[in-house]
Protein backbone atom coordinates (compact mmCIF):
# COMPACT_ATOMS: atom_id res chain seq x y z
CA UNK A 1 0.00 0.00 0.00
CA UNK A 2 2.70 2.19 1.07
CA UNK A 3 5.36 1.44 -1.59
CA UNK A 4 3.34 3.13 -4.50
CA UNK A 5 2.83 6.49 -2.53
CA UNK A 6 6.34 6.81 -1.69
CA UNK A 7 8.23 5.62 -4.37
CA UNK A 8 7.90 8.62 -6.84
CA UNK A 9 8.83 10.79 -3.93
CA UNK A 10 12.05 9.20 -3.99
CA UNK A 11 15.04 10.51 -6.47
CA UNK A 12 16.27 9.15 -9.52
CA UNK A 13 18.61 8.00 -7.73
CA UNK A 14 18.08 5.54 -4.81
CA UNK A 15 18.59 1.96 -6.21
CA UNK A 16 18.01 -0.25 -3.44
CA UNK A 17 14.91 -2.18 -3.10
CA UNK A 18 12.70 -0.53 -5.71
CA UNK A 19 11.00 -1.74 -8.96
CA UNK A 20 12.80 -1.47 -12.29
CA UNK A 21 16.05 -0.74 -9.75
CA UNK A 22 18.78 -2.90 -8.12
CA UNK A 23 21.93 -4.01 -7.91
CA UNK A 24 22.43 -3.47 -11.40
CA UNK A 25 21.00 -0.67 -12.23
CA UNK A 26 23.14 1.25 -9.98
CA UNK A 27 26.73 0.57 -11.07
CA UNK A 28 25.55 0.92 -14.43
CA UNK A 29 24.57 4.08 -13.20
CA UNK A 30 27.79 4.80 -11.84
CA UNK A 31 29.47 4.11 -15.02
CA UNK A 32 27.18 6.35 -16.98
CA UNK A 33 27.85 9.52 -14.59
CA UNK A 34 31.22 9.12 -14.59
CA UNK A 35 32.04 9.28 -17.87
CA UNK A 36 29.63 12.20 -17.90
CA UNK A 37 31.67 13.71 -15.53
CA UNK A 38 35.41 12.76 -17.04
CA UNK A 39 33.46 14.24 -20.30
CA UNK A 40 34.40 10.96 -22.11
CA UNK A 41 37.49 10.23 -20.51
CA UNK A 42 38.97 13.36 -20.69
CA UNK A 43 38.75 14.47 -17.33
CA UNK A 44 39.92 12.85 -13.89
CA UNK A 45 36.87 11.86 -12.05
CA UNK A 46 36.97 12.47 -8.15
CA UNK A 47 34.53 9.36 -6.11
CA UNK A 48 33.93 10.01 -3.14
CA UNK A 49 32.72 6.57 -1.55
CA UNK A 50 30.53 6.45 1.75
CA UNK A 51 29.18 3.46 3.94
CA UNK A 52 26.66 4.56 6.92
CA UNK A 53 27.76 2.91 10.13
CA UNK A 54 25.34 -0.26 11.48
CA UNK A 55 22.63 1.16 9.05
CA UNK A 56 19.75 -0.60 9.61
CA UNK A 57 20.25 -0.81 13.85
CA UNK A 58 20.69 2.78 13.93
CA UNK A 59 17.01 4.22 12.30
CA UNK A 60 15.51 6.32 15.03
CA UNK A 61 11.85 5.52 15.60
CA UNK A 62 10.64 9.09 16.41
CA UNK A 63 12.71 10.70 13.66
CA UNK A 64 11.04 7.87 11.22
CA UNK A 65 7.71 8.82 12.80
CA UNK A 66 8.06 12.39 12.18
CA UNK A 67 9.20 12.01 8.66
CA UNK A 68 5.75 9.52 7.98
CA UNK A 69 3.13 12.21 9.18
CA UNK A 70 4.84 14.36 7.02
CA UNK A 71 3.72 12.52 4.23
CA UNK A 72 0.44 10.06 5.41
CA UNK A 73 -2.65 12.67 7.11
CA UNK A 74 -4.20 9.22 8.09
CA UNK A 75 -4.35 8.84 11.85
CA UNK A 76 -5.63 5.13 11.76
CA UNK A 77 -2.43 4.52 9.38
CA UNK A 78 0.27 6.13 11.48
CA UNK A 79 -1.17 4.20 14.13
CA UNK A 80 -0.56 1.17 12.50
CA UNK A 81 2.85 2.05 11.15
CA UNK A 82 3.79 3.26 14.58
CA UNK A 83 3.20 -0.15 15.91
CA UNK A 84 5.20 -1.82 13.24
CA UNK A 85 8.28 0.51 13.69
CA UNK A 86 7.67 0.07 17.62
CA UNK A 87 8.12 -3.77 17.15
CA UNK A 88 11.49 -3.64 15.88
CA UNK A 89 14.27 -2.61 17.89
CA UNK A 90 17.94 -3.87 19.21
CA UNK A 91 18.83 -5.10 22.13
CA UNK A 92 19.78 -2.28 24.28
CA UNK A 93 17.68 0.48 22.90
CA UNK A 94 13.44 0.32 22.47
CA UNK A 95 13.62 3.24 19.96
CA UNK A 96 16.21 2.65 17.69
CA UNK A 97 16.33 -0.23 15.05
CA UNK A 98 15.03 -1.83 12.06
CA UNK A 99 15.45 -5.69 10.96
CA UNK A 100 17.61 -6.61 7.97
CA UNK A 101 15.97 -8.10 5.16
CA UNK A 102 12.58 -7.58 5.94
CA UNK A 103 10.44 -5.92 3.04
CA UNK A 104 8.76 -3.76 5.27
CA UNK A 105 11.79 -2.09 6.86
CA UNK A 106 13.60 -1.70 3.67
CA UNK A 107 10.85 0.49 2.21
CA UNK A 108 11.08 2.35 5.82
CA UNK A 109 15.24 3.20 5.35
CA UNK A 110 14.27 4.59 1.63
CA UNK A 111 11.50 6.86 3.09
CA UNK A 112 14.32 7.81 5.86
CA UNK A 113 17.30 8.00 3.50
CA UNK A 114 14.89 10.05 1.59
CA UNK A 115 15.63 12.94 3.60
CA UNK A 116 19.32 12.90 2.64
CA UNK A 117 18.69 12.21 -1.01
CA UNK A 118 16.68 15.56 -0.85
CA UNK A 119 19.29 17.33 1.59
CA UNK A 120 22.01 16.37 -1.58
CA UNK A 121 20.19 16.79 -4.70
CA UNK A 122 18.18 20.04 -3.58
CA UNK A 123 20.82 21.74 -1.14
CA UNK A 124 23.65 20.85 -1.93
CA UNK A 125 23.22 20.61 -5.57
CA UNK A 126 24.94 17.37 -6.01
CA UNK A 127 24.42 16.65 -9.81
CA UNK A 128 25.75 13.21 -9.61
CA UNK A 129 25.34 10.29 -7.25
CA UNK A 130 24.12 6.82 -6.87
CA UNK A 131 23.12 5.49 -3.32
CA UNK A 132 22.23 1.98 -2.39
CA UNK A 133 20.82 1.56 0.95
CA UNK A 134 23.43 2.35 2.95
CA UNK A 135 26.05 2.83 0.56
CA UNK A 136 27.13 5.50 -1.62
CA UNK A 137 28.75 7.39 -4.14
CA UNK A 138 29.37 10.75 -5.26
CA UNK A 139 31.33 12.07 -8.08
CA UNK A 140 33.09 14.88 -9.22
CA UNK A 141 36.17 16.70 -11.26
CA UNK A 142 37.60 18.35 -8.16
CA UNK A 143 38.88 16.70 -5.54
CA UNK A 144 38.63 19.93 -3.10
CA UNK A 145 34.54 20.03 -3.40
CA UNK A 146 33.92 16.45 -2.37
CA UNK A 147 36.30 17.12 0.66
CA UNK A 148 34.62 20.21 1.36
CA UNK A 149 31.12 18.36 0.72
CA UNK A 150 32.17 15.51 3.29
CA UNK A 151 31.78 17.28 6.70
CA UNK A 152 28.18 18.47 5.68
CA UNK A 153 26.85 15.32 4.77
CA UNK A 154 28.20 13.85 7.75
CA UNK A 155 26.61 16.71 9.81
CA UNK A 156 23.22 16.31 8.67
CA UNK A 157 23.20 12.52 9.18
CA UNK A 158 24.36 12.96 12.44
CA UNK A 159 21.63 16.11 13.39
CA UNK A 160 18.80 15.00 11.03
CA UNK A 161 18.66 11.16 11.14
CA UNK A 162 21.38 10.20 13.93
CA UNK A 163 23.16 8.36 11.19
CA UNK A 164 27.13 8.35 11.29
CA UNK A 165 29.62 7.91 8.77
CA UNK A 166 31.54 4.52 9.10
CA UNK A 167 35.35 6.28 9.59
CA UNK A 168 36.87 3.05 7.77
CA UNK A 169 34.26 2.87 4.74
CA UNK A 170 34.66 6.22 3.35
CA UNK A 171 37.26 7.66 0.92
CA UNK A 172 38.20 9.89 -2.03
CA UNK A 173 39.52 8.23 -4.85
CA UNK A 174 40.16 8.83 -8.53
CA UNK A 175 37.58 6.76 -10.78
CA UNK A 176 41.33 5.53 -12.80
CA UNK A 177 42.57 3.92 -9.05
CA UNK A 178 39.82 1.82 -8.54
CA UNK A 179 36.79 2.18 -6.76
CA UNK A 180 35.22 -0.11 -4.57
CA UNK A 181 31.23 -0.37 -4.89
CA UNK A 182 28.43 -2.64 -4.50
CA UNK A 183 30.78 -5.87 -4.75
CA UNK A 184 32.72 -4.55 -8.26
CA UNK A 185 35.55 -2.71 -8.50
CA UNK A 186 34.96 0.19 -10.88
CA UNK A 187 37.91 1.07 -13.89
CA UNK A 188 37.35 3.60 -16.72
CA UNK A 189 37.12 0.71 -19.10
CA UNK A 190 36.29 -2.27 -17.16
CA UNK A 191 35.16 -3.47 -13.77
CA UNK A 192 35.75 -6.60 -12.02
CA UNK A 193 34.47 -8.34 -9.20
CA UNK A 194 36.28 -7.31 -5.37
CA UNK A 195 38.06 -10.42 -4.10
CA UNK A 196 35.65 -10.68 -0.45
CA UNK A 197 32.49 -11.25 -3.47
CA UNK A 198 34.22 -13.53 -5.31
CA UNK A 199 35.01 -15.11 -1.65
CA UNK A 200 31.97 -15.51 -1.01
CA UNK A 201 30.72 -16.61 -3.84
CA UNK A 202 32.83 -19.97 -4.34
CA UNK A 203 32.25 -20.53 -0.66
CA UNK A 204 28.23 -20.52 -1.45
CA UNK A 205 28.88 -22.77 -4.64
CA UNK A 206 30.75 -25.42 -2.73
CA UNK A 207 27.91 -25.54 -0.39
CA UNK A 208 24.87 -25.61 -2.51
CA UNK A 209 26.54 -26.76 -6.04
CA UNK A 210 23.18 -26.44 -7.47
CA UNK A 211 23.14 -25.79 -11.18
CA UNK A 212 20.91 -23.06 -11.03
CA UNK A 213 23.24 -21.20 -8.14
CA UNK A 214 26.21 -21.58 -11.08
CA UNK A 215 23.96 -20.34 -13.17
CA UNK A 216 23.09 -17.07 -11.21
CA UNK A 217 26.74 -16.72 -10.48
CA UNK A 218 27.68 -17.07 -14.36
CA UNK A 219 24.88 -14.32 -14.61
CA UNK A 220 25.95 -12.10 -12.52
CA UNK A 221 29.52 -12.14 -13.87
CA UNK A 222 28.62 -11.33 -17.24
CA UNK A 223 28.15 -7.48 -15.93
CA UNK A 224 32.45 -7.08 -15.44
CA UNK A 225 35.11 -8.37 -17.11
CA UNK A 226 35.09 -11.65 -15.88
CA UNK A 227 36.14 -14.07 -18.58
CA UNK A 228 38.47 -16.19 -16.95
CA UNK A 229 36.91 -16.22 -13.43
CA UNK A 230 33.64 -17.66 -15.20
CA UNK A 231 35.62 -20.49 -16.72
CA UNK A 232 37.41 -20.96 -13.77
CA UNK A 233 33.43 -21.29 -12.05
CA UNK A 234 32.56 -23.69 -15.30
CA UNK A 235 35.00 -26.02 -14.78
CA UNK A 236 35.23 -26.18 -10.69
CA UNK A 237 31.60 -26.70 -11.16
CA UNK A 238 30.22 -29.07 -14.21
CA UNK A 239 26.80 -29.37 -15.39
CA UNK A 240 26.10 -32.85 -14.07
CA UNK A 241 25.48 -35.42 -17.12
Amino acid sequence: ILYPYFDPKFIFDSYSCRRVKGTHRAINRFRDDARKVSRNHTRTVWVLKCDIRKFFANINHQILGDILKKHIKSGNTILLLSKVVRSFHTKDRPDIGLPLGNLTSQLLVNIYMNEFDHFLKREMKVAHCVRYADDFVILHESKEYLENLLPKISEFLEKRLKLSLHPDKVFIKTWASGVDFLGWVHFPHHRVPRTSTKRRMFRNLRQKQAESSVASYLGLLSHGNTHDLRERVKEEFPPEE
